[in-house]
């Protein structure tokens, strides 16, 4: 159980309106990940990835990059508990 972890990540750029939530969610299915990912009101994306360590390491670089019309200017990762998600998500705006 110790290779688990949780990131938290925060990305911002050009990443509201240019599919990077839907292409956040393909890649975390296709790796396995649990989590959600949601827009935020600043314009940057939000999401938590858990996982085992390889793939969350896999994704978060994916992030940097992210869907193809996305521009990405920064990721932001925090470390936090694994707390055992058992699904990905898309989060609708709760702002």
């Amino acid at each position: 159980m110790t290779n688990l972890i949780r990131a938290h990540v925060f990305v911002s750029g050009t990443v509201q309106g240019v599919g990077y939530r839907y292409s956040t969610y393909n890649q975390a299915k296709q790796l396995d990940i649990n989590g959600w990912v949601r827009n935020l009101p600043d314009g940057r994306v939000e999401a938590v990835f858990e996982g085992k360590k390889a793939e969350v390491e896999q994704i978060l670089r994916w992030c940097h990059q992210g869907s193809r019309s996305a521009e990405v200017k920064n990721v932001a990762i925090e470390y936090e508990p694994f707390q055992g998600l058992t699904s990905f998500e898309i989060k609708g705006r709760d702002w």
